[in-house]
């Protein structure tokens, strides 16, 4: 097989870690992230976005002899991106706009569940933009609500669009503030109520090529900002992968009762899924039930379950694009890796920026630590601190409480101003293990 070159669209956590494993493959050719970070610039060559628009980056793909395109973040793949370079006659790693509906519109997934069969949280759909529809959706909660109860924006909101409500009060004061609040309205165009599902999370991400799939593995996130899951939803604060708890069982039920009936509703409805897909999972005391679909990598998920493959990532992501991944075997090392993410103070409301970071190279002697740049930016030969979730730091142990050992004796020695991160990631997995 011939060496492939790869564009790599993204510029967070996801898609260093993506890169980082890219660049090991044989396979490779180059490697063209865009817009990449100051992690990803010693892995290929990072260039400036082209646009937000995919046509306007076919003079790049065609300058760059690019036979591979994978798109890391969600908007793009909602926006139809992946359909537009496919009908340009190029190999994508990606679902299609209507597949990627699973993520970008909740009430279609719900809808879908529904459809096929597939457990779920109980739901209603509101329109909130609808004259009189903040107030029908505070009669329906107040008729039929048990609280807590859980808020949902339809569209995309970087997850933050999900809200815990308590009582009546905090629901009404939600759904106004879907309204009034700028970077929500849009995505708050419908609104999903949901009961709340208690009960473990559990993320399982699958790789699929349109007819074939296998369980890529698992991971469970922590989304909330403060200790003990408490305080605003997140992008995710930090990981950990594989769950110890998620026995051979457990797996075999999602699989028949979740993941299959999912990409064979896609397929019968006529849109087959392509690409990775994220199941996100409550384990309630009825069983397995699906608390969101995401249509690309988790992040930070994807940094701990890269580092547990065996396989030649390139690789899998070519036979997906080939719809031949049934020629394939997922293979992992055993090992468990956790994440922690050094966030800026005040995220994911408001913070400063602009801070150096200094302790970037203590992963560079270690094969199983990564420190994946996700906010940074070079300035002056410095590297300082550009977003709300700044790095990634990831290390491996034989076991959960090794891994997680590992992970924050690097945390500790990385530093910039107005850093935080959560002190308890990987705990509740720690708690969940049966002795």
């Amino acid at each position: 097989m011939s060496k492939l070159n790869v564009l790599l669209i993204g510029s967070g956590g996801r898609e260093h870690s993506i890169a980082a494993f890219l660049a090991r493959s044989p396979l490779l050719g180059t490697l063209t992230i865009s817009p990449g970070n100051p992690g990803t610039v010693s892995l290929g060559e990072n260039i400036q976005s082209p646009g937000n628009k995919p046509e306007l980056w076919m003079p790049l793909i065609k300058q760059r002899s690019v036979d591979l395109i994978v798109i890391g973040p969600e908007q793009p793949l909602v926006d139809g991106w992946a359909d537009y370079f496919r009908e340009q006659g190029l190999a994508v790693f990606g679902p299609s706009k209507e597949a990627a509906k699973l993520e970008g519109s909740k009430s279609f997934s719900k809808e879908f569940m529904s459809r096929h069969g597939i457990p779920t949280a109980a739901y209603q759909v509101f329109g909130s933009h609808n004259s009189g529809s903040e107030g029908e959706a505070i009669d329906w909660i107040r008729q039929n609500g048990h609280f807590p109860i859980v808020l949902k924006a339809d569209g995309l909101a970087a997850g933050k669009g999900v809200f815990i409500c308590q009582t009546l009060d905090e629901a009404a004061d939600t759904l106004h503030q879907y309204q009034q609040n700028q970077t929500l309205s849009k995505a708050a165009r419908q609104i999903v109520i949901e009961e709340f599902m208690e009960g473990e999370e559990l993320s399982v991400f699958v790789l699929s090529d349109g007819s074939s799939w296998q369980i890529l593995q698992h991971a469970q996130d922590h989304k909330k900002i403060g200790e003990g899951d408490t305080g605003l939803n997140t992008g995710g604060m930090g990981a950990y992968a594989p769950v110890p708890s998620a026995n051979q069982e457990l797996l075999e039920i999602i699989e028949n009762e979740i993941i299959r009936p999912t990409l064979d509703g896609m397929r019968a409805e006529g849109h087959p899924y392509s690409g990775v897909l994220y199941i996100g999972l409550m384990l309630t005391n009825q069983g397995p039930k699906v608390v969101e679909y995401n249509c690309r990598f988790g992040d930070p998920e994807c940094q701990v379950i890269l580092p547990t493959l065996e396989n030649d990532l390139l690789e899998l992501m070519w036979a997906v694009s080939q719809e031949n991944l049934y020629q394939h075997t997922i293979q992992t090392s055993g090992k468990i890796y956790t994440c922690v993410v050094l966030a800026s103070k005040g995220y994911p409301g408001p913070y400063e920026t602009g801070f150096e970071i200094t302790g970037l190279d203590l992963a560079s002697n270690d094969e199983d630590t990564y420190i994946f740049h996700a906010g940074t930016k070079e300035q002056s030969g410095r590297v300082i601190t550009n977003g709300g979730r700044v790095l990634n730091v990831i290390s491996a142990g034989n076991t959960l409480q090794e891994s997680i050992s590992n992970t924050y004796k690097i945390v500790d020695q990385i530093h910039f101003e107005n850093e935080y991160h959560r002190s308890d990631i990987g705990r509740k997995g720690i708690r969940s293990i049966k002795p």
